[in-house]
């Protein structure tokens, strides 16, 4: 497999996820109602495709499940952050200080990873940090935008730990398996503050259960089998953009022109890393 086909199953994957903010806000219920739900509908539609007998296999040993459980716990915690976000501050402002996240991945991969730099890289990834901070000059702070604001930062650093953990274990894992056990992780530290079920949300709980929790995270796993951390920092830039673009067409939330600006830095970066996957 060449380099640049992991890398389109992870750009899939961006793609997928760019439109949660759109979920989040039209489902119109509590973020960990949102979560609960979504996670038992990916977990349904995965137990029924790992009830094939090639996947028992697959199944890891009790030595090698306190991973998944690791990466189920910070995936709880970067996912609540980030759709807390998304209902208190603008879409543009949740993903960007979101992605914060492909900037700690970069230096962090180094440390934990020992990956080397390429030149190729080194400047995409200061291409990408001079466009998001382009567009950090848009962000406000005003009003109830800094607690969705603070929120958004903190999901950038839960998901900078995640593409870390998975880097260093997803090679040990099948990507259906692994996204199964992190989701029941995800499930049962939610399941005692369930309530409710808000039937009207049901197409919601439905379409991110398989599209975002099941799919998404599939593509994305097995992408992170060959790719390295830092190009796939560098291609999670993308999803500002469009998650963005998403927010104008559904919310009429125009950027600034330092978004705008910020965004095409983005997109740049994620060409030289395409180019470098060559």
């Amino acid at each position: 497999m060449n380099g640049l086909q992991p890398s389109i199953y992870i750009l899939l994957a961006i793609f997928l996820w760019s439109s949660l903010g759109i979920i989040v806000r039209l489902s119109g219920v509590a973020v960990h109602v949102l979560i609960f739900y979504s996670v038992i509908v990916s977990l349904i539609f995965q137990a029924a495709i790992l009830s094939n007998k090639k996947y028992r296999k697959d199944i890891p040993s009790i030595k090698k499940i306190k991973y998944p459980l690791l990466i189920g716990f910070v995936s709880l915690l970067n996912t609540f952050s980030y759709f807390y976000a998304f209902k208190h501050t603008t879409i543009a402002n949740a993903v960007l200080t979101h992605y914060t996240a492909p900037i700690i991945v970069a230096f962090l991969a180094h440390f934990f990873l020992k990956e080397r730099l390429t030149i190729k890289i080194f400047i995409a990834i200061v291409t990408a940090s001079i466009g998001l901070l382009t567009m950090f000059k848009g962000l406000s702070f005003e009003g109830n935008h800094a607690t969705g604001i603070i929120a958004g930062t903190f999901s950038g650093f839960a998901y900078a730990v995640i593409v870390i953990l998975l880097r260093i274990h997803s090679r040990e894992f099948n990507p259906l398996v692994l996204n199964f056990l992190s989701n029941s992780v995800i499930a049962i530290m939610l399941a005692p503050f369930i309530r409710e079920f808000p039937v009207n949300a049901l197409w919601s709980f439905i379409f991110m259960g398989i599209v975002h929790s099941t799919i998404a995270p599939v593509l994305y796993f097995k992408g992170l089998k060959i790719v390295t951390a830092n190009r796939t920092a560098i291609l999670g830039y993308l999803e500002p953009v469009s998650a963005i673009l998403l927010s104008i067409v559904f919310f009429n939330e125009l950027p600034g022109k330092g978004s705008i600006i910020g965004g095409l830095l983005i997109i740049f970066s994620g060409y030289l890393t395409l180019r470098e996957g060559k």
